[in-house]
């Protein structure tokens, strides 16, 4: 059969809540992928995906949304004290249900099938894809600039480009872990040191006495639901990849430490220099000069670096191509997971067999985010990306309050205080009807259509097992063509 049999046991319902479905027969030799994400390259994971192209793209909008700079700082460091509350509370679901796929998986084991498998059809097909594409998009802009001075990059060239990003992450990621996690290190190495340079030349400018976009800081703050909704998604935009390490749980050297290690030590860190890159902005720049900067971080190069401002631009290419490779790491994993438990093909939840890389659902995710590319018309939908991502955070976070609450006796090596899920939760909750309620969009009900459109293909795939005879074959010539093995979970 091409798609896998799901056990009736597979949710938290069961008497065996995390190793129902596992296959761990002994004297078998079982072809699983390594663990070889240790802390460092965990931290690396979260720092460089987070760390992106929103840090230097995204502080004039916070800034047009909430009015003036005192209220943008005070969005930042909320979205940062938001995003760990969030990841601390991934990190108790990380410890309880020790396997890969994030949501997805969690979503699995808690509320079943059918809400996971229309996650799984979200993120696989839509979610995940669009993101990889929008930051290789970014990366591809910058890295060209340099080439067409003082008029727009042409957009075959920027396409071409980003495609090749993201050719050349499915080479890195398919060859080897080690090698994927390495080009991590090296690029979110790079990138703090980018992120340095701008703090310590805001607070050289802010120790000359350049202060005066401070001063009258609140004067004129937005007030509406709607306006602060937005403001926090084009701030939490840049904070997003803080759950990232729980999509590749399975791949962590002893991940009941590693996974709150590297959370505790990532997230404030990017919050610390998301406001001091802020702080930085402001003391070279006047707010309307902010607003009218189409980016951010070029602008202060030129303002404070002079003839050295091409660094910053490189700098913006480096940390877009680290951030995609970490979106890329983890988004092809919630494919191959999905895969595993029968919710897609049965190829794409297989491994090399030399390699111990999930290629297939790898391949199949570049292929997803090169058409997205090409077509160029997924600019609306990446802008409806964070109430895609917030719909389903919120729902994760429900499910860890009903562990909590009717569950308290399954074993976790870390427990978050209850009342850090019920903010998250509300939060979440905001984010996702304040923009509904203070000025509706057509693109939100296009997006809650494809969200359910899933139901279409889960009833007869999933739910009444048909399978086409058509997808064995299919399935047989790409195992041998791309030397590919059924794999099985690790046995945390």
């Amino acid at each position: 059969s091409t798609m896998r049999e799901r056990k009736t046991t597979d949710t938290l319902h069961s008497t065996d809540p995390l190793h129902s479905s596992a296959d761990l027969s002994e004297g078998k030799k079982k072809l699983r992928l390594k663990q070889e994400v240790g802390l460092i390259s965990g931290v690396s994971l979260i720092a460089g995906t987070m760390i992106g192209s929103g840090i230097f793209m995204s502080p004039e909008w916070v800034l047009h949304h909430m009015g003036n700079p005192a209220s943008s700082l005070l969005i930042w460091a909320a979205c940062g004290l938001l995003a760990m509350f969030g990841a601390l509370s991934y990190a108790e679901l990380g410890t309880i249900i020790k396997e890969s796929g994030g949501e997805y998986i969690y979503i699995l084991r808690i509320f079943g099938s059918f809400p996971a498998f229309l996650f799984a059809y979200t993120s696989v097909i839509l979610v995940r894809p669009a993101g990889l594409a929008a930051v290789c998009l970014s990366f591809a802009e910058y890295a060209i600039a340099p080439f067409y001075p003082g008029c727009s990059s042409p957009q075959v060239a920027v396409k071409c480009t980003a495609a090749a990003c993201i050719l050349i992450l499915t080479i890195i990621n398919c060859l080897n872990v080690r090698l994927a996690t390495s080009v991590m290190n090296i690029f979110t190495a790079a990138k703090l040191l980018a992120l340095l340079v701008i703090v310590v030349g805001g607070l050289v400018l802010l120790a000359k006495g350049q202060t005066q976009s401070f001063q009258n800081g609140f004067q004129g703050t937005t007030t509406g639901i709607g306006a602060v909704g937005v403001a926090f998604y084009q701030g939490l935009w840049s904070y997003d990849g803080w759950n990232n390490l729980n999509y590749v749980t399975e791949e962590l050297k002893k991940p009941e430490v590693t996974l709150p290690r590297a959370l505790m030590i990532a997230i404030p860190l990017v919050t610390c220099l998301y406001l001091l890159v802020n702080v930085s902005y402001l003391a070279a720049m006047t707010p309307s000069e902010l607003l009218s900067s189409g980016a951010v971080a070029v602008t202060w190069g030129d303002k404070v670096l002079g003839s050295w401002a091409w660094l910053i631009s490189l700098s913006v290419a480096l940390s877009t191509f680290g951030s995609s490779n970490g979106t890329f790491f983890s988004g092809g994993r919630v494919c191959y997971i999905a895969a595993r438990e029968g919710h897609m093909p049965a190829i794409l939840s297989m491994a090399h067999v030399r390699c111990l890389t999930p290629s297939p659902a790898l391949l199949f995710t570049s292929a997803m985010s090169l058409i997205m590319i090409i077509s160029g018309s997924f600019t609306s939908i990446v802008n409806f990306f964070s109430f895609m991502a917030w719909l389903f955070y919120g729902m994760t976070i429900s499910g860890l309050l009903y562990l909590k609450i009717k569950k308290p006796g399954l074993p976790r090596s870390y427990k978050v205080p209850i009342v850090i899920p019920i903010i998250v939760l509300m939060a979440a909750v905001y984010l996702v009807l304040a923009p509904i309620i203070d000025q509706p969009q057509i693109e939100i009900f296009y997006i809650v259509l494809f969200i359910f459109s899933g139901i279409i293909f889960y009833f007869p795939l999933v739910h009444f097992k048909y399978h086409p005879p058509f997808l064995q074959r299919v399935t047989l010539h790409l195992q041998l063509l791309l030397e590919v093995a059924p794999t099985t979970k690790d046995a945390n």
